[in-house]
């Protein structure tokens, strides 16, 4: 009788070596407080605060993604007001909202994604999918993600 010298061997579940791929659209946040042009900057002020976050996209009304709003834009509108000697907020979101807009799909790696914040300094993208809106990913998103993941062989 020949034993072998290379021991038992276990067969593991592929699943379990795979490179796990961990996209965008599964830390996202989908439920979005979102603006539309039309709306004055007092009122996106407003909600801004009210909703205790610091910027939100602008769509129109079938979801599609035209613009971004945040607290700087807003701010743009104060001192506009303070040279004007108005403290009425007029302007609107249309007039004061980032329209050159780069957004991710939900599909995008989570470190793809990493690696855009990092290139282009943004805190925050809109995730399209087929033009809609469908969410938008943050940079705590990313750690959560990471944190969530620290055990897993990750594929880029």
């Amino acid at each position: 009788m020949v034993k072998s010298y290379q021991g038992a061997f276990i067969k593991k579940d592929k699943k379990e070596d795979e490179p796990k791929h961990i996209s965008v659209a599964d830390y996202m946040a989908t439920k979005l407080i979102t603006f539309n042009e039309h709306q004055t900057i007092y009122e996106a002020m407003d909600t801004l605060m009210k909703k205790k976050i610091s910027g939100g996209p602008v769509v129109d009304e079938d979801n599609n993604l035209i613009g971004v709003i945040s607290e700087g834009d807003c701010l743009k509108e104060i001192v506009k007001g303070k040279y004007n000697n108005s403290p009425k907020l007029p302007g609107l979101v249309k007039d004061y909202m980032a329209t050159n807009i780069i957004h991710i799909e939900p599909e995008t790696n989570i470190f793809e994604a990493a690696n855009m914040f990092l290139r282009m300094r943004f805190r925050r993208f809109p995730v399209l999918k087929e033009g809609k809106l469908v969410g938008q990913i943050s940079q705590r998103d990313i750690m959560r993600a990471v944190r969530d993941s620290q055990e897993v062989n990750w594929k880029h």
